[in-house]
């Protein structure tokens, strides 16, 4: 492991040893490569709204077996049990709680009562101003070149923007891979990264080898924002099933949105009463009509199909548009201590460009 370190305020608030963050994609960010991204020196976090309660406790009790170091967990703030699985990390000594949403300003206070370093994802300035008067700790922000769910503005323009409006520290989001990126994120000035399709493309990622694969040999221009996956932009790899979605017509998608929702209340044990006022809460948040969210239900079943089944032909695998430019399988250890190393030679090497004049 590198010996170089670079402090910031993400390093200092969370306890960590570098300024770089693995996020909380479903059926990928699993005890093994939150703990791999923990003795890296990262932070590494569970994702949670693809379990039922139970199997995050499982999956909490598993990280803690495999690391010492400080992780965190990103449920939806939405969620219906949103308020106990907080609970569940304040008694287990979870570090960060992440939300996709805005968590409830009493649900923020509740943890940080109890220790707990609160870390919502946004897209939007007014957002992170309104989460920060909440006393949120710090925010992700991700622009468009994220993978999942994302918005229309590059990073480069969406950073400033919300480090201008806030400040708690900010962690970038969407685009980065490599120790350039971090390098131009704290020079923007963030206090670290965060990555997924990076981490997912890891030895330590339990995605099939036969899907990492199918990432490793795309371009640049191999990823779409569609709505027709759930009816939200999300940015996904284009694929024959993606291509299909994209043509379909709104009454067949929705039938396949019921099937759906069916498979995925029998496989996590959800009530029907429970999808029932998960989804009054996601029209309340999002501001969605009933037509997508019938139509989320498409997301955790066509991701379980591409990430966790590896039927790339039946599922849908949610990437960045960094997949167009990574080439290989690093472990995650190698990962962060080569983007370490990369970024304290780039910062370094920015004196060059400085001028002294006397008067």
């Amino acid at each position: 492991m590198t010996a170089q370190r670079l402090k910031t305020p993400l390093t200092e608030l969370v306890g960590i040893e570098h300024p770089i963050v693995q996020t909380g994609m479903g059926w990928v960010a699993g005890p093994g490569l939150v703990a791999a991204t923990a003795n890296a020196g990262g932070l590494g976090i569970l994702a949670s709204a693809t379990m039922t309660f139970e199997e995050l406790e499982q999956a909490i009790a598993k990280t803690k077996a495999k690391t010492d170091k400080p992780f965190g967990v990103n449920i939806r703030a939405d969620g219906s049990d949103a308020a106990e699985r907080c609970e569940l990390m304040i008694r287990e000594g979870v570090k960060v709680a992440s939300f996709a949403l805005a968590p409830k300003q009493e649900l923020v206070a509740r943890l940080k009562d109890n220790g707990v370093v609160v870390v919502p994802s946004i897209g939007a300035a007014k957002h992170a101003v309104k989460v920060a008067s909440w006393g949120a700790d710090a925010v992700i922000v991700q622009g468009g070149e994220g993978g999942g769910h994302t918005g229309s503005v590059a990073t480069t323009l969406l950073l400033p923007s919300v480090l201008d409006a806030v400040d708690i520290p900010v962690v970038a989001g969407g685009g980065f891979f490599d120790g350039r990126g971090l390098a131009a994120a704290l020079s923007y000035g963030a206090a670290g990264v965060a990555m997924g399709t990076r981490f997912l493309l890891t030895q330590d990622s339990a995605v099939p080898d036969s899907v990492k694969q199918e990432y490793l040999t795309r371009g640049l221009q191999d990823t779409v924002v569609s709505t027709k996956v759930d009816g939200m932009p999300h940015r996904v790899l284009n694929t024959e099933l993606v291509n299909k979605l994209e043509h379909s017509s709104g009454v067949r998608g929705l039938a396949a949105a019921v099937s759906n929702a069916v498979k995925f209340k029998s496989m996590t044990g959800m009530k029907w009463s429970t999808m029932v006022k998960d989804g009054l809460a996601m029209r309340k948040h999002k501001d969605l009509t009933w037509s997508q969210v019938i139509m989320a239900a498409n997301t955790p079943m066509l991701l379980k199909a591409g990430l966790v089944e590896g039927n790339t032909h039946a599922g849908v695998l949610a990437s960045g548009q960094v997949a167009g430019i990574i080439d290989d399988l690093p472990t995650v250890a190698d990962l962060i201590d080569r983007i370490i190393t990369e970024a304290v030679e780039r910062i370094d090497s920015l004196n060059q460009y400085r001028v002294t004049t006397t008067a």
